[in-house]
C-alpha cells in the first residue's frame, strides 16, 4: 500500500488515480470538530478524513511521538503526504520526538516529490530541562530546515492554535509555504491570551485594585486582538480565512495550481542540515 503513494522515482510526479468526485467536494462533517473552548481537545485525524479521498489517509509512525500525525492520503486522486499536529496527545506541542518525526517525513516526501499538507495546530514547544538537555532547539531546527529545503508544492491549513517559533516551524509562509489557509477558529499569536496579557500588562495587573479582575479584562482584550486568523491575514501571512466545510475545494483548487511548481535552491554543495 505504501509504494501505492510514491513515484517511480524522484523525476517523476506523485501518482494519481481515477477519482469521480460526483460535483460535491463541500464536507459539512468538518464544521463542528473544533471545540468552541480553545482548550478543550479534539482528534486531527477526523479532519484529516474529512479533507482527504475517502478512507486513502495511510498513517505511518503511528504509535511514536503521537502528538504529531504523519502519513500519506490522495486528494482528488493525487498523493499527498500529511503533517498535523494532534490536540489530543500533549495539546499537540512541538517536543524533541515529535520535531524528529515531522523533519524525517517532510525530507522522506520531498525526496519523492511527493506535495505537502499541513494541518496546524500547536500551542508552541514543550518547555522543561529534560527537553533542553534532549536537543529541542536542535531538533526543532531539523523541522524547520526540511521545510525550508523542500522544493514540492507546500499548503498548510491553520485549524486553532499557531503560537510563537512552533507556528513558524510549521510550514509557515515565513519559511517559504505556498499557501496557507485558516479557519475563522485560528488564533495566530505570539503565546495564548492569558500568558501574554500576564507578561504584557503586569504592571497595570499588579497595580490594579482587583489583579484578578484586571487579569480577566486584559486577557480579554488580547484575545479580542490576536486570537484571530485576520492580523496575520491583513499582513499576508494567511492568504484566505476560509470555513471548515470549503477546505477540501480550496486544497484541491491550490494544489491544482501548484501542479508544475518549479522551485530552484541556490547552487551550493549541499544544505548545513542541523545534526
Amino acid at each position: 500500500k505504501l509504494l501505492s503513494y510514491m513515484p517511480q522515482n524522484c523525476e517523476e510526479k506523485a501518482p494519481s488515480t481515477a477519482y469521480n468526485h460526483g460535483g460535491n467536494e463541500i464536507r459539512t462533517q468538518l464544521e463542528n470538530i473544533v471545540p468552541d473552548n480553545s482548550n478543550q481537545p479534539y482528534d486531527m485525524r477526523e479532519v484529516i478524513d474529512g479533507v482527504v479521498d475517502e478512507d486513502s489517509f495511510f498513517e505511518v509512525h503511528k504509535n511514536f511521538a503521537e502528538n504529531i500525525v504523519v502519513g500519506f492520503a490522495r486528494l482528488a486522486g493525487r498523493s499527498i503526504g500529511i503533517v498535523a499536529n494532534q490536540p489530543a496527545f500533549l495539546a499537540g506541542v512541538l517536543d524533541v520526538h515529535s520535531s524528529q518525526k515531522a523533519a524525517r517525513f517532510v525530507r522522506f516526501c520531498d525526496a519523492f516529490s511527493i506535495p505537502l499538507l499541513v494541518f496546524e495546530d500547536v500551542p508552541g514547544f514543550l518547555p522543561g530541562t529534560d527537553q533542553e538537555w534532549n536537543a529541542i532547539i536542535t531538533n526543532g531546527a531539523k523541522l524547520l530546515y526540511a521545510f525550508s529545503e523542500a522544493t514540492v508544492p507546500r499548503i498548510t491549513v491553520i485549524t486553532r492554535k499557531a503560537y510563537g517559533g512552533a507556528y513558524d516551524v510549521m510550514n509557515s509562509k515565513h519559511i517559504g509555504a505556498d499557501m496557507n489557509f485558516a479557519w475563522p477558529t485560528a488564533e495566530i499569536a505570539v503565546m495564548g491570551a492569558k500568558g501574554a496579557a500576564e507578561i504584557i500588562f503586569k504592571k497595570e495587573i499588579s497595580g490594579a485594585a482587583d489583579p484578578e479582575l484586571a487579569w480577566k479584562e486584559k486577557e480579554a482584550e488580547y484575545a479580542e486582538l490576536f486570537a484571530n486568523p485576520y492580523r496575520a491575514a491583513e499582513r499576508g501571512f494567511i492568504d484566505e480565512v476560509i470555513m471548515p466545510e470549503e477546505t477540501r475545494v480550496k486544497l484541491i483548487s491550490a494544489f491544482k495550481m501548484l501542479e508544475n511548481k518549479v522551485k530552484n535552491l541556490p547552487r551550493k554543495k549541499h544544505g548545513n542540515i542541523p545534526l
